[in-house]
């Protein structure tokens, strides 16, 4: 039984869902590869890494062909077009707390791979030492007479020692298999640092524009309100001579106090994009920045190409990560199979010892010790098996979080298409809307002022128009905010 559990241990040159091998084959496959562990140190049970196939469709949804150009190749500084933008995006990759955090743990996880990777080689210690010590041997009986004598002796021993202790013999590939974890769980680390760079890119350049929307909406709310003020006054002088009814009067009041609120909320909204903002920058928004572009301005952003899923896999950092964490989960396997064999360590140190410390290094005071240790697993009460059995479903479940990876990357990419598509359109029609109702407001004011309509068409005639400019103004956030969303989905801005 515990050569069939071995056995097992040992067929790392097949993949788990290949077929097995005819007996004889592989008992010979077996025999050579226990040689080749014996005479080649350095190698490993790790299985053979196949990268498992994307599942997604090969184009995007609406792409009928693949640009040249790759996003993820568009440095960051080309895509936000806008210079006070882009000094903003500086200010936030020097400070925000998150990405130092995130970098810090990069280094973090290539300090422990570096302690896991020391294993490989023996460590020498310099030791010295220094023992004094009294004996006393006391006389023994002499007849009836008495006792004997006795006498004491002081003894001073001086040691100096070089030498490694407990030093695993790599036969079988165990500590490889470790180190090799713990490089790509260094490499899925600094992935994962990317991708906080590039979310935090995004979100820098999403809240700026939530902070412009928020400007602008202001402006509007203001400029609503001067004109609603406009038409209380003429309501109210009209009222105050006769001329005109309490109903419209009240009505245009009533306009005012609502556009009064509507500037307090927006100033509101507006101070919480600037806090926001700062927040993510990690300090106060500089004075001195470059002066805006028109919210409205179509060249705040630049276009990009859409591309091939495939460039997902090469380029998008959660998906690299992921990746990594399953070669690590792979190369946990090796580990878990090498734990079936015997474990040789070694223990040897040289030096010189004497009674008198001028002398410890003369000759004659030499001394030496090798001690080599083989321990054998014979029975683990099946520990050893069920932690190989845990190894591969840990990879299975690494492959399916791989595989989810990719899916979730492929639907980010698709929504942003549609999204950046739609909300272009979306941008035209609320433009012409707007254009519309600021005629309607118009006429419908002159025709007001002139006698031939009541004040209720003024009123559904602004609220509509405002309506319309608030529209305008969330259309064009919401095709900035999908631009940047395809560039981030896409795997651009971490060069």
């Amino acid at each position: 039984m515990k050569r069939a559990v071995i056995d097992s241990a040992m067929s790392d040159t097949r993949t788990e869902d290949q077929p097995a091998k005819r007996p004889e084959k592989a008992s010979l496959s077996r025999v050579c590869l226990l040689i080749a562990a014996l005479f080649v140190p350095g190698c490993t049970m790790i299985p053979k890494y196949e990268r498992p196939a994307a599942p997604v469709p090969s184009q995007y949804p609406g792409v009928t062909g693949a640009n040249e150009n790759r996003s993820a190749e568009i440095p960051w500084k080309d895509f936000f077009a806008e210079k006070r933008l882009k000094r903003l995006v500086e200010l936030a990759l020097a400070n925000n707390r998150d990405l130092r955090a995130a970098t810090l743990r990069v280094e973090q996880i290539r300090a422990q791979y570096r302690i896991t990777r020391s294993a490989l080689f023996p460590t020498v210690d310099a030791n010295g030492n220094f023992t004094r010590s009294k004996s006393s041997l006391a006389g023994f009986p002499q007849g009836n007479a008495g006792s004997g004598g006795s006498s004491s002796f002081t003894l001073s021993q001086w040691s100096a020692s070089l030498g490694s202790t407990a030093y695993e013999v790599d036969l079988w590939g165990r500590v490889r298999s470790l180190n090799r974890q713990a490089l790509e769980d260094y490499f899925a680390t600094e992935e994962a640092r990317r991708s906080v760079q590039i979310s935090l890119m995004a979100e820098v350049a999403i809240q700026y524009f939530a902070l412009r929307e928020a400007e602008e909406q202001l402006k509007v709310a203001n400029q609503t309100l001067v004109a609603v003020e406009d038409s209380y006054k003429l309501n109210k002088a009209a009222f105050e001579a006769g001329a005109n009814n309490e109903l419209d009067l009240r009505t245009s009041e009533g306009q005012v106090q609502t556009a009064r609120i509507n500037m307090v909320a927006y100033q509101r909204q507006l101070a919480q994009a600037q806090d926001a903002l700062a927040l993510l920058l990690g300090r106060t928004l500089p004075a001195n920045l470059p002066a805006p572009g028109p919210f409205l301005n179509t060249n705040l952003l630049s276009e990009i190409p859409a591309g091939l899923p495939s460039e997902l896999i090469e380029r998008r950092p959660d998906i690299l990560q992921a990746e990594h964490v399953l070669k690590a989960a792979n190369a946990n396997i090796g580990a878990a199979r090498a734990a079936f064999f015997p474990a040789i360590t070694l223990t040897a140190a040289i030096g010189s010892t004497s009674s008198e410390l001028s002398e410890l290094f003369s000759g004659g005071t030499g001394v030496w010790n090798f001690s080599p240790q083989i321990t054998l697993p014979i029975f683990t009460g099946g520990r050893n098996l069920a932690s190989l059995e845990s190894a591969k479903v840990g990879k299975r479940i690494e492959i399916a979080n791989y595989e989810k990876a990719i899916q979730t990357a492929f639907s980010e990419v698709a929504d942003a298409l549609v999204a950046n598509s739609t909300f272009a359109q979306q941008i035209k029609d609320e433009g012409a809307l707007v254009v519309t109702q600021q005629r309607r407001y118009e006429l419908a004011t002159a025709r007001y002022r002139e006698g031939e309509d009541s004040y209720l068409n003024v009123l559904s005639a602004q609220q509509d128009l405002y309506s319309a400019q608030q529209g305008l103004l969330q259309a064009r956030f919401n095709k900035l905010a999908s631009q940047v969303s395809l560039y981030e989905a896409l795997g651009g801005g971490w060069q």
